[in-house]
């Protein structure tokens, strides 16, 4: 405890990283008083409706999402996910269209089009997704709740949530920027984090009223959170060590090489960026049908049923499908194997070249598979806590989406700090050894 206290001592005396902390937090601040301002022409005592329609299934995922903007009519209702949605319809098309992919290989021009890109895609898809909202507004709420009505209305509303959704993506670009990174994921973590006591205390009464059970249930359901919890921590963190020896080299009087390293593969090289991607895909079918749940049929109505299994076949399938796709995005083992050679390094038993290809690539693809079916296992666990009769806000953080990003982004952000730390000469978080997020080795 003493070392832990040290260490926070050490953070707040590097200024830069201090400033960076307090920035963070101060930004953080204003996404979540943003998710309270309710529409203009929205009568704020009368949102009970939404907030029941919010309360569970898949529009309490997305309200989720949102940080509670959703149900509260807020300016910030459609959240992060808009953006996430154009992300993913942008990366798809780096892999077929040749323009896209040219502009990936020209480096920070190539970025600054893309993210230009990925804007525009961002607001035809809110000129698309917030008439729908307001469309189940007015489904849900009753019509003393709008002071204002009529295309008016619409209109001033829809261009207020396209502001909101673009603000919070400068939000996060300024965190990525000038505070401690990851910035649209620290900002859906926030609003997750929020509604983390109000399921907490929401299951504990409930053991106490119509589930049973009592303390001892609770008490059991924590123990299995924890459990669950330090699996996804071992998901995120699982390596593989590929031997690469290095040959000796003499540059003037000095000597190198000469040693065998390894390099860490990652179990999960992509993260929790297939959960949110494959998140952002599964609210579509709820979006196009304007959000109204309960009259939705056919697709629409299969995919809105958060413990259904067709919606929970189609998530582990999507998560396995992105995963791949993310972790042949990050990890290229063309580059490796080039960059070994350079180095004058070599795989034990493996030709340099297109064969060292061909293994890396090979043993990626072999430690993907079960990276990918264990994430898209912990993903659906949620489906399972609801049918067992946990209270459905606590089951979304009995792994799932809610869990995955909690601990890829924690981790993520623990070891910017530390890396911060080390770079002067501080200890780090842990003694024990480097922390390592989503991206980190």
């Amino acid at each position: 405890m003493k070392a832990f206290f040290e260490t926070l001592k050490n953070i707040f005396k590097i200024e830069d990283l201090r400033q960076r902390i307090l920035y963070t937090l101060g930004i953080l601040l204003i996404y979540r008083l943003g998710s309270f301002i309710v529409l203009p022409g929205i009568d704020p005592a009368q949102l009970g409706a939404l907030k029941t329609q919010t309360a569970d299934g898949i529009m309490g995922l997305l309200d989720m999402f949102s940080g509670g903007a959703f149900s509260n009519a807020s300016i910030f209702a459609l959240g992060i996910m808009p953006y996430i949605s154009a992300s993913i319809v942008v990366q798809l098309l780096g892999i077929a269209i040749p323009y896209f992919q040219r502009l990936q290989r020209e480096g920070e021009s190539g970025r600054r089009k893309i993210n230009q890109i990925t804007r525009y895609l961002t607001v035809i898809i809110l000129v698309f997704q917030g008439p729908a909202y307001l469309a189940n507004l007015h489904v849900q709420l009753p019509e003393t709740a709008f002071a204002l009505q009529g295309i008016y209305f619409t209109i001033s509303s829809t261009i207020i949530l396209i502001a909101g959704t673009m603000f919070i993506m400068w939000l996060g670009e300024k965190i990525t920027d000038k505070g401690i990174g990851n910035g649209i994921s620290l900002i859906i973590m926030i609003g997750i984090i929020a509604r983390l006591p109000f399921a907490l205390t929401a299951e504990f009464f409930s053991r106490f009223d119509e589930l049973g059970g009592g303390l001892v249930m609770f008490l059991v359901e924590l123990i299995i959170l924890f459990v669950v919890f330090m699996f996804s921590i071992l998901l995120v963190q699982g390596t593989r060590k590929i031997p690469v020896q290095y040959a000796k080299r003499i540059v003037g009087n000095k000597q190198y090489g000469g040693v065998r390293q390894y390099i860490p593969l990652k179990v999960n090289a992509a993260g929790v960026m297939p959960i949110i991607f494959a998140q952002a895909l599964m609210f579509i079918p709820m979006m196009l049908s304007r959000f109204d749940t309960e009259t939705t049929t056919g697709i629409a109505a299969a995919f809105s049923d958060f413990t259904g299994f067709w919606y929970n076949f189609t998530f582990a399938i999507l998560i396995i499908a992105f995963t791949y796709f993310y972790t042949a995005i990050t990890i290229n083992p063309n580059q490796m194997a080039e960059d070994m050679k350079k180095n004058g390094g070599f795989i034990p038993g493996v030709k340099p070249g297109k064969k060292t290809v061909e293994f890396l690539d090979t043993v990626m693809s072999r430690i993907t598979l079960p990276g990918s079916i264990f994430l898209a296992l912990v993903a659906i666990l949620p489906a399972f806590a609801m049918i067992l009769g946990i209270n459905n806000q606590f089951a979304q953080f009995f792994g799932g989406t809610s869990l995955l990003i909690l601990v890829g982004v924690v981790l993520d952000t623990l070891q910017q700090v530390e890396s911060h730390l080390l770079m002067r000469h501080y200890d780090g978080l842990m003694k024990t050894g480097r922390i390592k997020g989503k991206s980190g080795y």
